[in-house]
């Protein structure tokens, strides 16, 4: 069971923008974990977010078509699975009606303070797998 998608806006800067004219490959990393790392801080309780941090363990990215400077562009981010200490997300970066990446990540979560990773529990998870108001699709 998917939880539900999260929209996260991203504004596109001239520094995101390469030598060919359209955003750079590499932004689209710092694009999901911004969009990953936000959708945490939205719905988890204020002491987990307090507690916890997290690090990115694996990005597989599928590029559809470039962007540009001036695109108004959305990262749809979805919680697919927590596993332990692993989350499971699928961001997909859209322009309107179309995609121009989807990505697969897995991500690990760590205890703040020691740095090791922190299970996530239950009772945590069913925040994000429960219908919220808010900035979800």
């Amino acid at each position: 069971m998917s939880a539900t998608p999260y929209r996260f806006p991203i504004t596109i800067v001239p520094s995101d923008i390469d030598f060919m004219g359209h955003v750079n490959n590499a932004r689209y990393l710092g694009w999901v974990q911004d969009a990953v790392l936000s959708h945490w801080q939205k719905i988890a309780p204020a002491e987990e977010v307090a507690s916890k941090a997290w690090v990115a363990l694996k990005h597989e990215i599928t590029y559809r078509k470039p962007a540009f400077l001036d695109d108004d562009i959305i990262a749809r981010t979805v919680l697919e699975k927590i596993r332990g200490a692993r989350a499971f997300y699928t961001t997909v970066i859209e322009r309107g009606e179309e995609v121009v990446a989807e990505i697969n990540s897995s991500w690990c979560c760590i205890d703040s303070s020691t740095l090791r990773p922190a299970r996530i529990g239950e009772e945590v998870a069913a925040f994000f797998f429960a219908p919220k108001d808010g900035n979800q699709a």
